[in-house]
């Protein structure tokens, strides 16, 4: 692999580039007009415009994308996460036109991205799963689906089969109400992703999000690299992230961590996945897995020393993993704040120029960030701008070096939501390790 395409932007763009000049591998940039001044597009050995100018369609835009592989020779195209990252049909293209995509297959982004294939290949996997439906909901026998409700139990959860980032989803506490919230969210879910395929599971009052990383390779190898909590939500969207997740013991990280990295074998994945997982009175239940790298990753490779970006691209190259499952050894623990430009009260974005930066540092403290004194953040992405991340030899000393960082850290000229981090970070129920999902819209107000 000599050269690899960067179809993002930001700082995953930047993280994947960094990747690349280790390995010695040059790096292609493609970048919308509005992004023509992005840290990774001055740093990248090429760089193509793939407009057009409404830039949120320029990362979207799988012809330009090809094009821009093609006229820069390169070897592989690396989607980050986001925009085309669990696209099948790009994946597809990718290769059809002669790169590697560094990704699993086509067919499975494919079978993992539809939730109900998802959920049944993960049941035949042996792998813990929310009671559910099964399969989609029928749409043509109201009698039989009030009884797989009421089989289930209320409350239910209604998902779009195609849904994710929280969009198509339906609480029901009632069989009064169900079959009405069906047709709505069928509704939604044809308008939103061009498919109206929904399912039902049991809905979890008070679940925390417990998520297990996994690297796999084209030889049949694949490991678990323990698990993250990613519980602190507002919106569906994750803003506090850590690793380990409080309270999980090591028989449960190794009995779940080996499941998933059955299920990786079985579906033949490769690449590096995350198995989701809400996680309610000692009992793990699979939501979703997601085929790429995630936001939360540096969590991971800072307390297991694996670059995970690095080895998603060996595996790519078609080399087997460079660890072994027991070469992976959870050392301290790691935070996550997500750094956005947003209003810290009312979570509006903020975009602007920033006047002044100033980047936080220390032992065990890391920032992945794009941005620069000078640098315009636009309107047209979304509000995240960094991630401050934090080591420690324990939970409790990773809290207090973030909460240092966070004071430093100094972004002037728009609005942030570091003031809003802060204030987690001293939260007496986060310190204390455990809250569930709900915990941080509750704390803002956000659950009405």
């Amino acid at each position: 692999m000599q050269k690899v395409l960067i179809a993002n932007r930001g700082e995953i763009a930047l993280r994947i580039l960094r990747a690349c000049r280790e390995l010695d591998i040059r790096s292609v940039a493609v970048h919308s007009p509005a992004d023509r001044e992005l840290k990774h597009v001055r740093l990248a050995d090429e760089s193509v415009c793939i407009g057009p100018n409404r830039a949120t369609e320029s990362y979207l835009n799988i012809p330009a994308i090809i094009a821009a592989a093609e006229v820069t020779d390169s070897t592989a195209i690396h989607p980050g996460y986001g925009f085309l990252s669990e696209n099948a049909d790009f994946a597809e293209r990718v290769e059809q036109s002669g790169f590697i995509f560094i990704g699993p297959k086509a067919e499975t982004i494919r079978t993992m991205g539809d939730k109900v294939s998802a959920i049944r290949a993960m049941r035949e996997a042996g792998v813990p799963c929310v009671p559910g439906s099964d399969g989609p909901v029928p749409d043509d026998d109201p009698d039989e689906t009030l009884r797989i409700a009421a089989a289930i139990g209320y409350p239910i959860m209604i998902k779009a089969a195609a849904g994710g980032g929280g969009r198509g989803m339906r609480v029901v506490r009632s069989e009064a109400a169900l079959l009405n919230a069906i047709s709505l969210t069928r509704s939604e879910a044809e308008n939103a992703f061009g498919d109206g395929t929904v399912y039902m599971e049991k809905y979890l009052e008070a679940p925390r999000h417990v998520e297990f990383q996994v690297l796999a390779d084209h030889h049949g190898n694949a490991i678990h690299l323990g698990e993250r909590d990613c519980s602190m939500q507002r919106r569906h969207q994750k803003v506090v992230e850590e690793a380990p997740a409080p309270g999980i013991t090591e028989e449960q990280r190794r009995a779940i961590g080996e499941r998933c990295a059955e299920a990786c074998r079985k579906i033949g994945y490769r690449g590096a996945g995350t198995f989701e997982f809400l996680y309610e009175n000692g009992e793990f239940y699979f939501i979703e897995m997601n085929t790429r790298i995630q936001v939360e990753h540096p969590v991971t490779e800072m307390i297991t020393g694996v670059d995970l970006v690095a080895e998603q691209i060996r595996v790519a190259s078609g080399a087997e993993l460079s660890v072994r499952q027991e070469d992976i050894e959870i050392r301290g623990h790691a935070v996550e704040c997500r750094v956005n430009a947003e209003d810290p009260t009312t979570l509006m974005p903020c975009p602007g120029r920033i006047d002044h930066y100033h980047a936080p540092g220390g032992p065990g403290v890391r920032i992945d960030s794009h941005v620069y004194a000078g640098y315009e953040v636009p309107p047209y992405y979304d509000s995240m701008i960094g991630k401050l991340i934090t080591h420690g030899a324990t939970r409790e000393s990773a809290l207090a070096r973030m909460r240092t960082a966070l004071a430093e850290i100094v972004i002037g000229g728009i609005k942030t939501n570091v003031p809003l981090q802060l204030d987690i970070i001293a939260d007496a129920a986060f310190r204390a390790g455990g809250t569930d999902i709900h915990y941080l819209e509750k704390k803002l107000g956000l659950d009405h």
